[in-house]
């Protein structure tokens, strides 16, 4: 099977009839030709969703004492930035990396650094030598990574509620070449056969130390980060990094959950974090059967875009009985065409319970807003930013996922308030798009009049985030005008199923 790509919807036919289309006249709207049709279908389920986050290096790093971008990033608040005010995004899911880096000298040994690391991306880690596993050693400094570790506070206190603790690299004393960038040649094992124990005793020590000072617990807990790639150079890396074989990775996640069960902590232990939906798969299926029984959730990363086999890759989780995230996803593309385009991809094939972006404060088009984390200055908001608010503001913890009819219609509905959220991509022709909602019991829209709420982005300029009063239902069906590159959510109130 060929791998699939987001039908880019292009102007139909005039003739309604040949291709079709169905026109449709209303109060105050005029005629509208549904140039597109999508019929969103209730006998469908993806799943509870479980939320949006974030990865807090190395942004929190720079900024990790900033309340306005915490407002900014875990509430759903109208949040003041520049002069201005942002929609929260309210994201609900942090990511924590516990740091591999530290300046202290171990009986004459220090760290390597990496050749090409930058400073920015070297974080702070608690275990400062191998003398003592007791964090209430010396061996242990809790006043380590005091930003990011503010940061977590903040959302924390913002009502972000799951905590997921990974690592890109074990503690630099753990590694064969003191360098937590990465081994030689990048393909070979940088964590000492040793230390394979303590790397899960580093973890699991912190997790304790959450549970009982933070005030607050890791919901689960990564071990490795893009294990089985090969880019890890200890010379040419720009962060931590690390790879694992295979053999390896089951071996540290066997200590794992072995580590977290004897501290009383029932943190899942989650796999592998590899950077791509393939590459995930052939880890996941290459892990033995005990391995696997003591991971409850698989990571993947999003960076295989447009390519990948998403769909195999959720059928394994499926048959596996284990959660799926992608835990990571990041491009350069400040537009946020791209991020929508794969985020539909996922939404239709991968069916993650939850989706969480690389960082949100970075610079250029990776952003969703832009950065210099060594000047430790902030900048403009990308279109990006407001395309992310057009899903993870509507689409919320504890919605069940839906299809929304297509490849460019994502769709969630809300069983509590009887509430549909349908958010919908277009791409480079401007263009009326029908939706149907005549696979619902019930559905009457608010105001009495068959109010839909819209919110539209145009990412060439125009609606940034833009709300909209303007559009109704006619019976079981509503439509609405899109213009090129334009990312619209649609709110339906009164749906029953």
């Amino acid at each position: 099977m060929a791998e699939y790509s987001l039908r880019r919807r292009t102007l139909l036919a005039t003739s309604a009839a040949a291709a079709g289309a169905v026109s449709f006249s209303g109060p105050g709207t005029g005629t509208a030709r549904a140039d597109s049709t999508t019929t969103i279908d209730p006998g469908t389920s993806w799943g509870t969703w479980e939320g949006w986050g974030t990865s807090l290096a190395w942004w929190a790093k720079a900024f990790g004492n900033r309340d306005d971008l915490a407002d900014i990033f875990f509430t759903l608040n109208q949040a003041p930035y520049n002069g201005g005010t942002l929609p929260g995004l309210g994201l609900n899911i942090v990511r924590y990396n516990a740091g591999a880096s530290t300046w202290n000298s171990i009986g004459g040994a220090t760290m390597v650094p990496g050749k090409a690391v930058q400073a920015t991306r070297q974080v702070e880690g608690y275990w400062l030598d191998w003398y003592s596993a007791d964090p209430s050693s010396a061996s242990w400094n809790w006043y380590a990574d005091a930003p990011q570790r503010n940061m977590l506070w903040k959302a924390r206190d913002r009502g972000a509620n799951l905590f997921e603790l990974f690592s890109n690299s074990p503690i630099w004393w753990m590694c064969y070449n003191h360098n937590p960038s990465g081994s030689a040649d990048g393909t070979s094992d940088n964590l000492q056969s040793w230390n394979y124990q303590q790397h899960a005793v580093y973890l699991a020590t912190i997790a304790k130390y959450a549970h009982d000072r933070w005030g607050f617990q890791f919901h689960s807990v990564e071990a490795f980060n893009e294990p089985s790639s090969g880019w890890w150079v200890a010379d040419t890396s720009s962060q931590e990094g690390c790879h694992f074989d295979v053999s390896t990775q089951q071996t540290v996640i066997n200590y794992l959950r072995a580590e977290l069960n004897s501290r009383g902590l029932g943190a899942i232990v989650t796999a592998s974090d590899e950077t791509s939906y393939d590459l995930a798969r052939s880890t996941w299926n290459a892990l033995s059967a005990t391995a696997k029984g003591n991971v409850g959730k698989i990571n993947t990363h999003g960076y295989q875009y447009g390519g990948g086999r998403r769909d195999l890759l959720y059928t394994a989780a499926k048959a596996s009985g284990k959660t799926l995230w992608n835990s990571e996803y990041g491009e350069g593309d400040a537009s946020g065409m791209s991020l929508a385009s794969n985020l539909n991809l996922d939404f239709t094939w991968l069916h993650p319970t939850a989706w969480v972006y690389w960082q949100v404060v970075d610079g250029g088009g990776w952003g969703t807003i832009q950065c210099d984390e060594a000047a430790g200055t902030t900048g403009a908001v990308n279109p990006k930013y407001y395309v992310l608010a057009q899903y993870t503001r509507h689409i919320r913890p504890g919605m069940r996922i839906i299809s929304g009819g297509d490849g460019n219609t994502v769709a969630a509905y809300d069983a509590a308030n009887h509430k549909l959220v349908v958010v919908c991509t277009n791409y480079g022709t401007g263009q009326w798009i029908n939706f149907d909602l005549s696979k619902f019991g019930t559905v009457t829209g608010s105001g009495g009049n068959g109010l839909v709420g819209r919110w539209a982005t145009q990412t060439g300029g125009g609606d940034a985030y833009t709300y909209h009063a303007d559009t109704f239902l006619h019976g079981k069906v509503f439509w609405s005008w899109f213009s090129p590159n334009t990312v619209q959510t649609f709110e339906v109130n009164g749906v029953y199923l």
